[in-house]
């Protein structure tokens, strides 16, 4: 039996009529007869009752028909499935991304892929540091990260999609916190709360901003992430110098300043260097149109 049988049958079933189904599927009716006779002596059953002036279904047939629009319904979904995954529409995307991106970016990253993509679906691992990310894009681990340059190692390409400035968080009960703007030199005598981890880009600017402004902070405490940073500060234990997006984590006893010479921190759409999935490009790509672009290329690390 062949797939082209099935469809001869359900043309001749749908229009009780050998002749226009012969004119739908374009051959000859002597052709389609002779195939449908096929069909009939190697199910061992008759399919169709034929007079001159009818053509009817037995209850063979009617059954044999939703077997057949069921087998070729289920052809006709793989066949869109597989050109979709090829054509990098469907299929699941993991994505990485650090710190208070999850709050300041995933909502419109997962607006924009469902509204271009809607039948990519999206697996999000978050507040993972950039040399986490990194290591998980080239082991395959994820597919995308969001996470904040310099990537850690090779085989990593990068778009930066914000630069972001850094901001300050205090108590809102401390001194500065009615300050509608504070300078790096004004925190030269405050505890700072910063991140735990080493490889810090965060930290890194930090240091580098209140270097610039002639002294070293005085790190009293660290914070596994950036909520945590944000409760200590909350707790009054100290001040936290933040990337700017952290102000989508409000809580009661925070207030955020703006810091007049503080540096900025960049965030960036990164990808394995290489990748062929259909699926990760269209995504990247949709990504890519999608954000911003402040004023960084494409670029690798290679």
């Amino acid at each position: 039996m062949e797939l082209r049988h099935l469809r001869y049958f359900v043309a001749v079933a749908q229009t009780c009529h050998f002749g226009r189904a012969a004119e739908q599927l374009h051959i000859a009716q002597p052709a389609l007869s002779q195939a449908i006779r096929q069909l009939e002596a190697e199910l061992g059953a008759t399919l169709f009752t034929r007079t001159t002036r009818q053509v009817r279904l037995t209850p063979a047939g009617e059954f044999f028909l939703v077997e057949a629009q069921r087998v070729l319904g289920g052809l006709e979904d793989g066949v869109r499935g597989v050109r979709r995954i090829a054509g990098g529409s469907l299929g699941v995307v993991r994505v990485a991304l650090t710190g208070t991106a999850a709050f300041s970016h995933l909502p419109g990253i997962a607006r924009t892929v469902k509204r271009a993509l809607p039948g990519v679906a999206l697996e999000i691992h978050s507040d993972l540091l950039t040399p986490a990310q990194c290591d998980g894009l080239r082991e395959g681990q994820f597919d995308i990260g969001i996470l904040r340059p310099p990537a850690q190692g090779e085989g990593i390409e990068l778009r930066t999609v914000e630069v972001e400035p850094l901001v300050l968080a205090v108590p809102a009960d401390h001194r500065l916190a009615v300050e509608p703007v504070v300078s790096m030199g004004d925190l030269r005598a405050e505890d700072f709360v910063v991140y735990a981890s080493k490889d810090s880009t965060v930290n890194d600017a930090v240091l580098r901003s209140c270097h610039a402004a002639g002294f070293s902070p005085r790190a009293e405490l660290e914070a596994a992430g950036t909520g945590v940073l944000l409760a200590l500060v909350a707790g009054g234990l100290g001040i936290g110098v933040v990337p700017a997006s952290a102000r989508a984590l409000p809580l009661a006893d925070v207030v955020f300043r703006d810091l007049t010479d503080a540096g900025s921190v960049e965030l960036a759409l990164a990808w394995r260097h290489g990748d062929d999935s259909p699926l990760v490009r269209s995504v990247v790509d949709t990504l890519a149109t999608a954000l911003p672009t402040p004023s960084r290329p494409w670029r690798a690390s290679t």
